[in-house]
């Protein structure tokens, strides 16, 4: 190794060494948040408020840092991915330590111990989402995209846990033993240890970017299109976007009362269209919480549904476009809904992807 490589390699180390030493530090903060919560301890919940501010400043050192080895040896390929995945990836420490100084200040807030069902999901979803983040931090030490695309299977876990959390949270305030306040902060605090997972996410993602140049793939969305029979309307929807955003999304349609059978006048439409119908009868809209988390997003042609999903995942999004044209099925109502989807649609995609939705 020349005497310029050996100095590249101790600088580029050296960067790692304080990746390592924040990273440890905002999981700790993260730990002794949650015990601060589980223990009803106030001071010591203080205290990592406090210690926040030694996290904010050692970023800002990294990233100075950065820079100056930027400057200094000008680096291409492999070490400039690495350098760029630091500065991305030290935004993302921050938040963490943003995130453990978060959950200190609504213990600071709670008027009292939190209910024991509440500690026990703390404990479990404190040492998945540390847990995960220490091993995100250590797949970027390494350079190890294997354990990075391994750690980034844990979130599924997390993600787990927090329906059951909020299953937990909804129980107690059924109860009505405690403020509305303290069950709202408690939320906060699971919804911020869940953003700890997300965060480490980011870091496996900046790992792999590091060690391979693969850059994250555009998010495919599952959508599902509903309306009433699922006999004409929704099914022009679905096959609509498919053909037009085949790479973006992942489509289905179904209705909460479906017909016995497809509009006959629906396939000789979309023929002359060149969309290929993809429905072949209607299908009855999934009505249980783990089919619908399934999908990124619901659209609603129709108006009635939303009150009888009464159990929407958390992170499914519900929409209403109300487009049916009044008037039943025709060639006349089957052009308007056309042109008006055929917008909506793409109004939806270019807001979900970008305009190179494709």
């Amino acid at each position: 190794m020349s005497h310029y490589e050996e100095r590249l390699q101790n600088d580029l180390d050296a960067i790692r060494d304080q990746i390592r030493d924040v990273g440890e530090t905002v999981a700790a903060a993260t730990e002794r948040a949650c015990r601060s919560l589980l223990a009803f301890d106030r001071a010591e919940a203080a205290e990592v408020i406090v210690g926040d501010m030694p996290v904010n400043r050692a970023i800002r050192e990294i990233d100075k840092q950065c820079h100056f080895f930027v400057a200094r040896h000008l680096p291409s390929a492999g070490i400039l991915r690495t350098i760029s995945s630091v500065l991305r990836l030290t935004v993302a420490i921050e938040r963490v330590g943003d995130y453990a100084a978060k959950i200190a200040r609504e213990v600071v807030q709670l008027t009292q111990e939190a209910p024991s069902a509440v500690r026990r999901d703390v404990e479990l979803m404190s040492e998945q989402s540390v847990g995960m983040l220490r091993q995100s931090v250590q797949a970027f030490i390494d350079a190890n995209a294997e354990l990075a695309r391994g750690t980034m299977g844990m979130a599924a876990q997390v993600d787990s846990s927090f329906e059951r959390v909020w299953q937990d949270l909804l129980q107690e305030g059924e109860k009505q033993s405690r403020p509305t306040a303290d069950l709202f902060a408690l939320l906060t605090v699971f919804r911020r240890l869940e953003r700890i997972s997300d965060q480490a996410k980011n870091i496996c993602e900046e790992t792999i970017f590091a060690v391979t140049g693969e850059t994250k793939e555009p998010k495919v969305y599952r959508i599902l299109f509903v309306d009433g029979p699922n006999d004409c309307w929704s099914p022009m929807a679905e096959a609509m976007a498919a053909k037009a955003y085949p790479n973006s999304g992942k489509y289905r349609s179904a209705g909460w009362e479906p017909a016995d059978a497809l509009e006959p006048a629906l396939s000789g439409f979309l023929d002359g269209k060149g969309v290929p119908l993809r429905s072949e009868k209607p299908a009855a809209i999934p009505i249980t919480h783990d089919e619908l988390d399934d999908f990124h997003l619901i659209v609603n042609l129709g108006s009635g549904l939303r009150g009888r999903l009464a159990d929407l995942p958390f992170k499914t999004v519900f929409l209403d476009w109300d487009l049916i044209p009044d008037g039943g099925v025709s060639e006349q109502t089957l052009e308007e809904a056309y042109k008006q989807i055929a917008f909506k649609t793409r109004e939806l995609m270019e807001q979900l992807r970008g305009k190179d939705a494709d």
